[in-house]
């Protein structure tokens, strides 16, 4: 069983220990719940384990962090079609559209195979899956420009064109990092499958018409140079390429720092739209009550977020009394 499995199996069976206490020695008396620990989900049907697993959501307290690396790690969990059950309830509507999405671009992808069987010279030239998903629900990836192979160039032309049948008012950006590519290398040895991501697969078939190339980069010494090893052999036939791993808690943390200002800035304006004249300690208050549902906002993080409302003219402070102010409409 995995680290993870193990984590979360021993945090249910710590709760329902001091459940059992709550309910066995206090008669299950609202004073010995947690905020949020005692809810129940709506959905009936949902299996008793992941029941419980969702209940310890209500004792995460910054759930929108938690939420974003849930968020990562589903994207690619679903994008490299690694999730092998259904995603028991509703946990955002991002997360929900994710799923979504899959099903409407298989549809989508069954759309483009019959185009290609029904339309003169549409021939990609390979075979060709292109996963069309909807911006706003999906975690944020850079795209980088990358010249792409020959081979690739025909393919998205042909998509393209596809895609300008079905709707001419969504534009499609290709973000190649998360694109996958299955190569034949013809090696001395044997002949083998690579299993590769679409910058790799740029890479290697840049040796179809070179058998060495210089590189030219900042990092890579101008003496150095590729060339294609026809020596390569391993005992697979089909193997797999990896990419090493890349740290994204720095990006996420940073994501959601952005959100969460966002959503104080949200909180502000409303509540000062309500009151129109308020304390600085009762806006502060009333801004961590309306927040506290998905994560803990910090004093000083609320203060700087009222401080630069009041510098692009949302709010003002009373000539009289600086910690009171008022709204401007």
């Amino acid at each position: 069983m995995s680290p993870q499995k193990v984590f979360v199996r021993k945090v249910i069976e710590l709760h329902d220990k001091y459940l059992a206490y709550v309910n066995d020695c206090f008669k299950n008396h609202n004073l010995f719940h947690k905020k949020g620990g005692s809810e129940k989900l709506s959905d009936e049907a949902i299996e008793e384990t992941l029941e419980k697993v969702v209940k310890m959501l209500a004792y995460i307290s910054d759930k929108d962090l938690f939420a974003e690396f849930y968020r990562k790690k589903l994207a690619r969990r679903l994008l490299f079609d690694k999730q092998k059950q259904q995603c028991g309830g509703q946990f955002t509507s991002k997360m929900e559209g994710m799923v979504t999405d899959l099903t409407l671009a298989k549809e989508n992808q069954a759309s483009f195979e019959e185009y290609l069987s029904n339309t003169a010279n549409a021939n990609p030239g390979i075979d060709l899956t292109v996963t069309v998903l909807t911006t706003g629900f999906w975690p944020s990836y850079k795209s980088f420009d990358l010249n792409l192979p020959a081979e690739m160039v025909k393919c998205v032309e042909v998509f393209r064109d596809f895609y300008q049948t079905k709707t001419k008012h969504r534009k499609l950006t290709w973000i190649y990092s998360l694109g996958t590519c299955n190569i034949i290398g013809k090696f001395e040895p044997k002949t083998m499958e690579l299993i590769v991501t679409t910058y790799q697969a740029a890479a290697l078939l840049l040796f179809n018409s070179y058998d060495r190339l210089k590189p030219n980069t900042k990092t890579i010494s101008s003496t150095y140079y590729f060339e294609f090893n026809s020596k390569f052999t391993d005992k697979m036939r089909r193997i797999k390429i990896p990419l090493p791993l890349v740290d994204e808690k720095k990006k996420v943390i940073e994501d959601v720092d952005k959100d969460r200002r966002y959503a104080m800035d949200a909180s502000i304006v409303r509540i000062m739209k309500s009151r129109k004249v308020l304390g600085h300690q009762q806006l502060v208050m009333e801004c961590v009550e309306q927040l506290g549902r998905m994560f803990k906002p910090d004093f000083k993080a609320i203060k700087k977020r009222i401080e630069d409302l009041i510098t692009r003219d949302y709010l003002e402070r009373d000539k009289d009394n600086p910690n009171l102010f008022r709204y401007l409409a």
